[in-house]
């Protein structure tokens, strides 16, 4: 697919919208003379374009009236304000894409038009190296091309996929916040590791390194995670005596109660 000619703009360049900006720059399918962002001070402005080489400016609109896919990477509290700036300048070509917590498509239409092209996204920050996982929804002025060609466009920084919007909750629990979840658990780890007496800059490499090879493992073997436990856990071995005391300790029900309160939390924003 050809991005030639579309513009892509950011409103927003935090550290979500540049690591998003970077992993597209990477891919090679949009020149940074294509990519027009959007930020808040001249100081930041400047920085920006330093770091990223595209062009940035202070004003919203300018940036909305010349995407042609527009990423809305800016914090809830401040969506409001952008919308009302920008909804006179945003076309019904224009595919808008916000990352915005907790304000689903409807809140969308209501400020910038039923007639308008939206889709909802939640990315996470494994993103920043380029490892993301993003769900999207879409409200029914996208067209199939137009997804295939955002979720392209996304491959630089995230593997995306799109769900139903009731589910946004859901993808919020299990992609968005669990890289928190999986941090604990390597710090956990490699504080064990320390007290068996392992230097802990080695202790986190040690921890982190399997758990990057054991999610790679389920994504390309296709194997159920329950299958490759099985064949880690030899007879009367060392890891069957851990997982049975993880099974004391009630990891499996931890992890079940504290995505399900993050779905429950996730769906009650607004």
């Amino acid at each position: 697919m050809s991005f030639e000619n579309k513009i892509i703009g950011f409103i927003g360049c935090g550290n979500m919208g540049s690591a998003m900006i970077s992993g597209i720059l990477e891919s090679k399918l949009v020149e940074s003379k294509n990519i027009f962002a959007a930020v808040k001070s001249k100081e930041s402005a400047l920085d920006k374009e330093n770091k990223l080489g595209i062009k940035v400016c202070c004003n919203n609109a300018e940036v909305a009236q010349k995407s042609d896919i527009l990423f809305l990477a800016v914090k809830p509290q401040f969506m409001d304000e952008i919308l009302e700036e920008i909804k006179n300048e945003v076309s019904n070509d224009t595919v808008i894409i916000s990352i915005a917590a907790g304000k689903d498509i409807n809140y969308y239409e209501k400020k910038l038009g039923e007639d308008k092209k939206i889709i909802r996204a939640m990315p996470n920050t494994p993103s920043m190296v380029k490892e993301g996982m993003m769900g999207i929804c879409i409200n029914c002025n996208v067209q199939k091309e137009e997804i295939d060609m955002v979720k392209e466009l996304c491959m630089g920084f995230s593997k995306t996929e799109v769900v139903p919007e009731n589910l946004m909750g859901v993808v919020t629990a299990v992609s968005g916040s669990s890289p928190a979840y999986v941090f604990m658990f390597i710090e956990a780890m490699a504080d064990a590791a320390v007290l068996g007496g392992m230097p802990r800059k080695q202790a986190y490499e040690f921890a982190a390194q399997a758990v990057l090879g054991s999610a790679k493992m389920v994504l390309e073997t296709k194997k159920h995670p329950g299958e490759l436990k099985d064949m880690v856990c030899s007879p009367a071995g060392t890891t069957i005596q851990a997982v049975k005391t993880l099974e004391k300790e009630g990891m499996r029900s931890a992890v079940f109660e504290a995505v399900e309160k993050c779905i429950e939390a996730s769906n009650g924003l607004k």
